[in-house]
């Protein structure tokens, strides 16, 4: 996977207002306002800012939070960094790809992996119909 670096200039030309407060900001949408939120697409979601193939649609639960939860990552899709803003301990969740902010992960899912990656849907794009992992 080739990583993409790009100006803050660069982003804010290609994202949306929304996408780019969230993505390169680290904002984080209402819940329960993402568009993302009740699809139930059968192929993969993608990084919105540079389309690196992130969380299998199978992997998508309904964790009640408001926003997208998914119990796994695809391999080598995201990164976890340690996040200790808003007095908590929290690991951020990040593109591979291009560094951008996605979400967070808990381990407080419901599945085997004990897994809640917990995003924000303007984070995401969805790419439907059957997935296959080209990486």
């Amino acid at each position: 996977m080739k990583n993409i670096s790009k100006t803050e200039e660069e982003w804010k030309e290609e994202l949306t207002p929304e996408q780019y407060r969230a993505l390169r900001e680290k904002g984080t949408e209402a819940p329960f306002s993402g568009k993302l939120l009740e699809n139930s697409a059968h192929g993969a979601y993608l990084c919105a800012a540079c389309g690196n193939p992130l969380f299998a649609a199978d992997a998508k639960f309904d964790s009640g939070t408001g926003w997208p939860s998914f119990d796994q990552a695809l391999p080598g899709a995201v990164k976890e960094v340690p996040d200790d803003s808003h007095d908590a301990q929290r690991t951020e969740i990040v593109c591979a790809r291009c560094g951008s902010h996605l979400g967070h992960v808990f381990e407080d899912g419901p599945t085997a992996t004990g897994k809640r990656y917990c995003m924000n849907a303007v984070c995401l794009d969805v790419e439907d119909g059957p997935y296959k992992n080209t990486q």
